[in-house]
């Protein structure tokens, strides 16, 4: 699989619910989106940066280096608690640079399992602004939409000039383009 880069149409586009019929179907993808994440050092992504508009994420928030992949199907941001925290966050489709993006530090989730199950799960921290970064490509958000006017323009030029240096997914600086 190869990963969208932004400016791509796909990354802009509101996903599909996947159906349970799809579910067979949506094993394979997640287990290639999964490795594909994994190829790039990512700790999520979202099927539009597949180019495919359906409603499916994967996300390894492990920090312990053991592959341990979620899906989540159909997901949905039923609440959100906390302060609002600001963090720096790449993006595999935007490659190169990462940008300072503030989000609720707590949520709830509610997704489909592969099994077809529905899940209700609450998240904290990194694995709640995983989960929120990812859920924002299903509707076709990016981190771009997140800054100011003037903001954007700067990130925008940061990320061409990352692109014109090699950035690559899972770069999340120009020095790492260099590597």
């Amino acid at each position: 699989m190869e990963i969208v880069l932004s400016p791509d149409p796909v990354l802009k586009q509101e996903c599909e619910d996947v159906s349970p019929s799809e579910l067979r179907e949506m094993k394979k993808l997640a287990k290639q989106m999964a490795k594909t994440m994994y190829d790039s050092s990512g700790c999520g992504l979202a099927a539009p940066q597949v180019g495919i508009t359906k409603k499916i994420i994967v996300i390894d928030c492990n920090q312990d280096g053991k592959k341990k992949p979620t899906c989540l199907i159909n997901p949905e941001i039923i609440e959100t608690a906390g302060e609002p925290v600001t963090e720096c966050e790449g993006c595999l489709s935007i490659p190169g640079i990462s940008l300072p993006i503030t989000r609720p530090e707590d949520i709830t989730v509610r997704y489909m399992n592969l099994k077809g199950e529905e899940i209700t799960h609450h998240a904290t921290g990194f694995e709640a602004r995983c989960i929120q970064h990812e859920c924002d490509h299903l509707h076709g958000v990016t981190m771009f939409e997140h800054l100011s006017l003037m903001d954007r323009i700067k990130a925008f030029q940061e990320y061409e000039a990352a692109l014109a240096a090699g950035a690559k997914p899972g770069d999340v600086s120009v020095e790492d383009a260099d590597e």
